[in-house]
């Protein structure tokens, strides 16, 4: 009996050892040790550079969270496979890069606001997300430097427009989705319109481009609201960079002017009335024809509370952009304008939009009736998204790359219909002539 009982003690030690001081103060190190690795990974760890701004809290402010874009179709995090073609890859893709001679160079394309054309290239170049096999891809990026190349002229635009067609008829995949996976910058006002013919054989892509609207000088817009994605203008890099910028911000009390525009009239309406308007009421700084340097420029623009941003030869203007690395409120006088990352920022927060038919002393009436408090805390919400108008690589928490990663990702299709791509019941894939995908070749028949 004896015998037994020390058995069965023995067992029962066996299964539920007996839990000593030492254990416990060992499992609470590992529990401290694993919660703040854990905090430390959230932190840092690539897989969360993602951040959002939610639309609005209770007390109308933004914030910036690190639990990823919100999910409104987006998805729970970024899950793309992009193929970037290379320059030598297709005749006639390096002269829509570098001219008909190759004379025109990078460096060249990265400034102005042609330079996103070139940022986004490089940047998938280097991206995680990049794939260098076709077949696994979700979406293909084009690139080509042409506005910079035409500016510079390196083509001409019907040399524009038959390079395209050419790039294009080598591109199997493009034929296979009609074009529907396949990216494409155009990053000036014209937007896609320098290639005269994108509504033939581009009405399908995905446009990246600063432009929503064309209507006033071109029968049809290039851009589309199901298919194409609006992205922030090229802002100077030495004011968007992390860390110290070219020019700081200016306390309000500092500041001269309670309004200025910076930029040329070009004999446009609405900077014609800003004109007329300044020569009465000081409080409003223009400067036009003065030639102003890089530095000189954005320490002009930081001396107002309010930066005026009306149309130019379109829609959109860089001046809203610059704005908020100078910290004044960008005040749009752009009717027809789209901005970016709608899903994303409430653009009422942080900005005003006024009417383009009432530029006149009512303006700058409603500006001052405006108290430096609620200005502040306008700049202060500014402050926290202008991080989506700098081109910085995907590494950084929160930029303009990033955000049209997450923008790219809506428009990934699990199947892509063409007029000209066929399947049978295995999934093979062929064209009007029976022939398999895999078999296909180049020149391929366009639309």
């Amino acid at each position: 009996m004896a015998s037994s009982n020390k058995t069965r003690n023995n067992f029962s030690s066996n299964n539920h050892p007996v839990c000593t001081r030492t254990n416990q103060i060992l499992a609470l190190i590992l529990i401290t040790t694993t919660f703040f690795l854990t905090r430390t990974f959230n932190q840092y760890c690539p897989n969360n550079y993602s951040s959002s701004f939610i639309n609005k809290s209770s007390s109308q402010d933004l914030y910036f969270i690190n639990n990823g874009w919100p999910n409104r179709g987006f998805g729970n995090q970024l899950s793309l496979k992009i193929y970037v073609y290379e320059e030598n890859e297709i005749d006639g893709l390096k002269e829509l890069m570098y001219g008909r001679d190759g004379q025109i160079t990078v460096d060249s394309c990265l400034k102005g606001q042609w330079g996103t054309q070139v940022k986004m290239h490089q940047m998938l170049l280097k991206s995680r997300f990049r794939t260098l096999k076709k077949e696994e891809a979700d979406l293909f990026f084009v690139p080509t430097y042409v506005k910079c190349v035409r500016m510079m002229g390196g083509l001409t635009d019907k040399e524009i427009n038959s390079t395209y067609v050419k790039v294009l008829s080598q591109m199997p995949y493009f034929r296979l989705s009609g074009g529907r996976d396949h990216i494409f910058v155009f990053p000036s006002g014209a937007g896609a319109h320098i290639f005269r013919s994108w509504p033939k054989f581009l009405n399908r892509s995905i446009i990246l481009t600063p432009e929503g609207d064309r209507t006033d000088k071109r029968d049809t817009s290039a851009f589309n609201t199901w298919k194409d994605i609006i992205i922030p203008g090229n802002v100077d890099d030495s004011m968007t960079r992390y860390g110290a910028s070219l020019v700081e911000p200016l306390p309000l009390s500092k500041r001269k002017f309670l309004a200025n525009f910076l930029g040329r009239v070009q004999g446009k309406v609405g900077r014609v009335e800003l004109v007329e308007l300044a020569k009465n009421f000081p409080k409003l700084k223009l400067s036009g024809s003065e030639k102003l340097g890089r530095k000189e420029y954005f320490e002009h623009l930081r001396n107002a509370k309010f930066c005026l941003a009306p149309r130019g030869e379109s829609s959109w203007t860089l001046r809203f952009y610059e704005s908020f690395f100078v910290e004044c409120v960008p005040v749009i006088l752009s009717d027809q304008v789209e901005l970016p990352f709608q899903d994303v920022v409430d653009y009422s927060q942080i900005s005003i939009k006024w009417p383009s038919t009432h530029i006149g002393p009512q303006l700058l009436d409603y500006l001052e009736s405006i108290p430096d408090k609620e200005i502040d805390a306008m700049i202060a919400r500014g402050r926290q998204v202008r991080c989506l108008y700098a081109y910085a690589p995907e590494t950084e928490p929160c930029s303009a790359f990033v955000g049209i990663l997450w923008e790219l990702q809506r428009k990934v299709r699990q199947f892509h219909q063409s007029a000209e791509t066929f399947w049978f019941h295995n999934g093979s894939i062929i064209n009007r002539n029976l022939v398999q995908f895999h078999k296909w070749k180049p020149p391929m028949p366009l639309p």
